[in-house]
């Protein structure tokens, strides 16, 4: 059996996970994110794989590789971290810097979202030519879209749904875009203002949602309204076989995709329908740490 290390690399916490070629999770660390400077963010991933070596009894020379998942724009090639708005980095050369600090010579680095994605595209099952789309709803908002076992980039920016504008009558402006009107970040700082509560988090006000609080039915009313519209346009420009759910907002509230769909459904023609039976949440909020293990297992 092959192992390798998954990292999950965000802006407040680094995973580390020993990743089997079944895609199976075993040993996992987390560490805190020291995003201040790109030495101390950069030590605290390699703090955070020694956590990890020291809790397996699989020595570091059996390790196979190691996978990065990275936000933003990543020059997957060369190993370099190009450009992340909540990291500081830029232009970092993370893959070089990881082989001297491991020993380690096979390392390969993606986009955050395109590791998750992989995963599911590989639980799902699909056929060869089907299309498969992962959206994440966490902090920010993005897709990844893979067909045939191969991703579509574009020019290195495609799936970045978060960016496209969609109608919101109820909030601040009637045209906004997607992440601004419908992520876990902007959601909360809109519960921050309405409850005058600097406080509240976005698991407080979907606790307050369950509870039949007006106001907080309402901003999720309008959240789902603009989620429905991203998927839309996701949905008529490449309707695929399979839509899957993740990030935190996502996976933590399971139910409001059943919100969506009710909000998508009148949008549709008939023949678009069938992928209403074929939008899943995903199981769990690991799939960034398999994602990149298998990523280098399957290189």
């Amino acid at each position: 059996m092959k192992y390798a290390i998954g990292l999950d690399i965000g802006g407040t916490k680094i995973a580390a996970g020993l990743v089997n070629e079944k895609g199976e999770l075993g040993q996992k660390e987390i560490v805190k994110s020291k995003a201040m400077d790109k030495e101390s963010m950069y030590t605290q991933v390699v703090t955070c794989i020694n956590q990890l070596l020291n809790q397996t009894s699989i020595p570091v020379g059996e390790i196979y590789g190691v996978g990065a998942g990275i936000p933003g724009k990543v020059d997957r090639e060369n190993g370099v971290a190009i450009f992340q708005n909540n990291l500081p980095w830029a232009n970092f050369p993370f893959a070089k810097r990881l082989k001297d600090s491991l020993g380690i010579d096979r390392i390969v680095i993606d986009n955050d979202v395109h590791m998750a994605a992989f995963a599911e595209w590989k639980r799902a099952g699909l056929q060869k030519n089907e299309l498969f789309v992962y959206m994440t709803i966490s902090t920010g908002i993005s897709c990844s879209i893979i067909q045939g076992g191969e991703f579509i980039r574009g020019n290195g920016f495609a799936g970045e749904l978060g960016l496209i504008p969609v109608f919101t009558p109820n909030i601040e402006k009637q045209m906004e875009r997607l992440e601004i009107a419908a992520s876990g970040l902007a959601l909360e700082k809109r519960a921050k203002k309405l409850f005058s509560n600097e406080a509240i988090t976005t698991s407080d006000l979907f606790v307050a949602f369950n509870r039949g609080d007006p106001d907080a039915i309402q901003l999720i009313d309008n959240m789902a309204g603009a989620l429905a519209q991203g998927v839309y346009m996701i949905n008529s420009l490449l309707d695929p076989q399979q839509i899957v759910f993740g990030g935190s907002v996502s996976t933590n509230n399971p139910f409001l995709l059943e919100i969506v769909k009710e909000k998508l459904y009148p949008y549709m023609i008939d023949e678009q329908r069938h992928i209403l039976g074929e939008m899943h949440v995903s199981r769990d909020n690991d799939q960034g740490l398999i994602g990149a293990g298998l990523s280098v297992l399957n290189s």
